[in-house]
C-alpha cells in the first residue's frame, strides 16, 4: 500500500467515527428523556423567580440563559433525528414487525397471490387511504401501508412550535420594555422612557367610571389619542381586558384614583398652584399626595379623610415642621400659613402600562403552532398496515399510535381484502 493510500484510508476512517460520534451526540440531545428534564428545570427555575420578591433577575443570569440555549438546542436534535424517518416511513412504507401492539386478522387464501391479485389488494389499500408499495415475492411478498403518514411528520414541528416559544419569551425577556404612568384629562405622556428621536405618546381626553352599590366598578372607560411627532395619530377606547395599541405597544388602563382640583395663591393674590393633583399614594390607607410650592417654601400634604363627604385634609409643613393644617370640602377656601388653599373639587386619574414585546408575536405563534400540531397528531393519527403471506391465508396486521387502537378499521379493511381474494371485489 503506498503512502498516499494509507493516508487517505487514515483520514476516511478519522471522518467515519468523527461521524458515528456527532450521530451519538445527535441522538443524546434529542432524546425526549433529556427535553423534559430541562424543561422541568426551566419550568422550576421560573417558579423560583416568580415566588422570590424581585426574582426577575434570575431570569437574566448567565446559567439561565444557558439553560434556554439547551433547549433550543434539544427541540432541534430531536427534530433533526426523527423527521428522515417520519419522512421516509410516509413515502416509503416498510413492513411492520409482529408485536404485542399490532392488531391482526387472518384472511383465508391458499398459495400465493399472483400479479393481478396483488395489484388489485393495492388498489384497494389506496381507495382506503393508504401508501402503499410491495416488497419481495412468492411467499415472501408483503403489501405495505401508511395511512396519514403526514400526521406524523406534522407531529415532529410540535417540536418546532416550542422552539419558537422558547425564542419568543426570551426575546420578550430581553427587548421588552413596560413603563407606567398616570394621567389626568389632557394630560399626555410618553410610551416609553424617553429618547432620541422617539415621540410615540398618548393624550388622556376622557375617563369614565361607573360604580355599583357594593362599589364595584361597572364601567371603566378611557379615551385616548395617540400621538406621533406631537401630531395626532389615532383615536381609541380602552376598556377593561381591552388595550390599545399603537407603534408595538400594548397600553392598558391599570389602575385609577381621585384627583383633587386645588387653587392656591399667597397672601396678595399671587398663584402658586392651579392645577388637578393626583391622591396616587397611600397613608394610613387613605389617598395622598403632596404638592410642593418652592416660591413659598411649603409643603402640602393632602389626605382624603371622608369620601362619602369629600373631605380632605390639608397640611403645610416647611423645613422646621408642620405649620398649620386645615380640612376642606369642594368650594370651601381657607388660609393655612402663609397662603390661601381653595378646594375647587374633586377629580380621577387614571394610571397606564404600557408594554411593548417584541417577541410576543413569536410566542403567540409558536403557542398556536404547537396547538395545531397537536390537535393534527391526535385527531388524525398515523397508521401503518402490512399485508403479507403467512400460513392459512394473508396476514394482515395495523398498528396505530399509542393511544389509537383502530379496530374497526381492521376488520373493514380486512373484509375487502378477503373480497378481492375470493373475486367480490367491486
Amino acid at each position: 500500500m503506498s503512502r498516499s493510500t494509507a493516508l487517505a484510508a487514515s483520514g476516511g476512517r478519522r471522518a467515519d467515527r468523527l461521524a458515528r460520534a456527532a450521530q451519538r451526540l445527535l441522538r443524546l440531545a434529542g432524546d425526549a428523556r433529556l427535553a423534559l428534564g430541562l424543561l422541568l428545570l426551566a419550568g422550576a427555575w421560573n417558579a423560583v423567580a416568580a415566588t422570590i420578591p424581585s426574582g426577575a433577575w434570575l431570569l437574566a443570569t448567565p446559567p439561565y440563559l444557558v439553560l434556554l440555549g439547551l433547549i433550543l438546542c434539544a427541540g432541534m436534535a430531536s427534530v433533526a433525528v426523527r423527521l428522515p424517518a417520519a419522512w421516509q416511513e410516509w413515502r416509503r412504507p416498510a413492513p411492520i414487525p409482529e408485536g404485542t401492539d399490532v392488531l391482526a386478522e387472518t384472511i383465508a387464501f391458499e398459495g400465493t397471490p399472483d400479479e393481478e391479485t396483488r395489484a388489485a389488494l393495492a388498489a384497494t389499500a389506496r381507495r382506503a387511504g393508504y401508501r402503499v408499495t410491495e416488497h419481495g415475492s412468492g411467499n415472501r411478498w408483503a403489501l405495505a401501508g401508511t395511512r396519514r403518514g403526514w400526521s406524523r411528520l406534522v407531529g415532529q414541528f410540535s417540536h418546532l412550535a416550542l422552539v419558537l416559544m422558547l425564542l419568543g419569551a426570551a426575546g420578550g425577556h430581553a427587548f421588552s420594555s413596560e413603563t407606567t404612568f398616570s394621567l389626568l384629562p389632557g394630560e399626555q405622556a410618553l410610551l416609553d422612557a424617553p429618547r432620541s428621536s422617539f415621540t410615540d405618546a398618548v393624550r388622556l381626553d376622557r375617563f369614565d367610571a361607573e360604580f355599583g352599590a357594593d362599589g364595584r366598578p361597572l364601567k371603566l372607560d378611557a379615551t385616548v389619542t395617540f400621538l406621533r411627532g406631537g401630531e395626532p395619530a389615532g383615536t381609541q377606547l380602552l376598556q377593561v381586558n381591552r388595550p390599545g395599541e399603537f407603534g408595538g405597544y400594548l397600553l392598558h388602563g391599570w389602575t385609577y384614583g381621585p384627583a383633587v382640583r386645588l387653587r392656591v395663591v399667597t397672601l396678595g393674590g399671587q398663584p402658586l398652584l392651579d392645577a388637578p393633583v393626583p391622591l396616587d399614594a397611600m397613608i394610613n390607607g387613605r389617598p395622598s399626595a403632596f404638592a410642593e410650592l418652592p416660591t413659598a417654601g411649603l409643603t402640602l400634604g393632602l389626605t382624603l379623610v371622608d369620601a362619602d363627604e369629600n373631605q380632605l385634609a390639608v397640611t403645610a409643613s416647611d423645613g422646621n415642621g408642620v405649620v398649620d393644617s386645615i380640612r376642606l370640602q369642594p368650594g370651601d377656601e381657607q388660609r393655612i400659613g402663609p397662603v390661601i388653599v381653595r378646594l375647587t373639587g374633586f377629580d380621577a386619574y387614571l394610571t397606564f402600562l404600557s408594554r411593548r414585546d417584541p417577541g410576543m408575536g413569536i410566542l403567540f405563534g409558536g403557542a398556536a403552532l404547537l396547538v395545531g400540531c397537536l390537535a393534527v397528531a391526535l385527531w388524525l393519527p398515523r397508521r401503518r398496515m402490512t399485508l403479507r403471506v403467512a400460513e392459512g391465508g394473508l396476514l394482515l396486521t395495523i398498528r396505530g399510535e399509542r393511544f389509537d387502537r383502530p379496530e374497526g378499521e381492521t376488520s373493514r379493511l380486512a373484509g375487502r381484502f378477503a373480497g378481492v381474494v375470493h373475486g367480490e371485489a367491486p
